[in-house]
């Protein structure tokens, strides 16, 4: 284990083509988007992915999707309760060896933070990560076709065949978003994230939608392209996230970009940081 030293700014542009990136279940599982028609992917989503990822690679997930659970656990509470540390910390109401020992448990809580607060424990402990996702935003304004879809069977038996099920699907022809977050120093230390901690968030970018296929999603539909990865020479960073995130300049080349190779990125340099360029899968 390595301690985590200086601060980090990461950046990865990612490719959509064909596919709901992020439904919203408040408008019809339509493809998230702002008012001005940019296309939008929640922080949560990609947190989501992120911590997938993570778990394929053999790392422990206290926020574990439903479908993805591995530890017999079937709540938070449960994955919570069922670790010795943390209850030894509970009983002796020390809200800061609660934490610690979750933080060295999982790896999304050292990462990310978490909140527990469970009503039959009457715990309340916060913990702040030092990884933040910002939500992505698309380049351009994004494009969105709704189909019609049936179903061509019955959901249950019935005397006799009932009309098909009517139902709508929603896709983004072609976009490119952009995803951008920062690893902070001064939280990392007070979650015991490290050096390879790190390079596994790095991998986990990388490989962002491997196993993440699904009827919205198809294989090959998403697509990481690029991930930037830039390393400061000091723990609290010469310069700004803001500052660092502005190097990257993505136009298009084209008046409707079908391809990654359609927009030209252009990505400036700042003295003394140095930037990791990573090819994306």
């Amino acid at each position: 284990m390595s301690e985590f030293t200086n601060k980090i700014d990461f950046e990865v542009l990612v490719m959509v083509r064909n596919a709901n990136p992020n439904g919203d279940p408040l408008n019809g599982n339509r493809p998230r988007e702002t008012y001005d028609g940019f296309g939008e992917i929640s922080d949560v989503c990609i947190k989501r992915k992120i911590r997938n990822r993570l778990q394929d690679m053999g790392e422990n997930i206290f926020v574990q999707s439903d479908e993805r659970a591995d530890d017999g656990c079937r709540s938070l509470a449960e994955r919570a309760k069922s670790n010795a540390d943390m209850q030894k910390a509970l009983k002796e109401k020390d809200k800061e060896a609660y934490a610690k020992a979750a933080c060295e448990t999982w790896i999304d809580v050292r990462s990310f933070g978490q909140v527990f607060a469970f009503k039959d424990d009457s715990v309340s402990v916060g913990v702040r990560g030092p990884v933040s996702i910002h939500s992505a935003f698309s380049i351009l304004p994004v494009s969105i076709d709704s189909m019609q879809i049936t179903k061509s069977v019955n959901s249950e038996t019935k005397e006799k065949k009932s009309s098909d099920t009517m139902g709508m699907k929603h896709k983004i022809d072609s976009a490119l978003y952009v995803i951008k977050g920062s690893i902070n120093h001064q939280l990392a230390e007070k979650t015991g994230f490290d050096e390879e901690d790190a390079d596994k968030i790095k991998e986990a970018l990388r490989t962002l939608f491997v196993n993440d296929s699904s009827s919205a999603r198809p294989d090959g539909s998403m697509e990481v392209c690029k991930v930037y990865w830039w390393r400061h020479n000091c723990p609290m960073g010469q310069y700004s996230s803001a500052k660092v995130h502005r190097l990257v300049k993505v136009t298009s080349k084209t008046d409707n970009p079908k391809e990654f190779e359609d927009y030209d990125v252009v990505v400036d340099s700042l003295p003394d940081l140095v930037l990791e360029e990573i090819e994306g899968i």
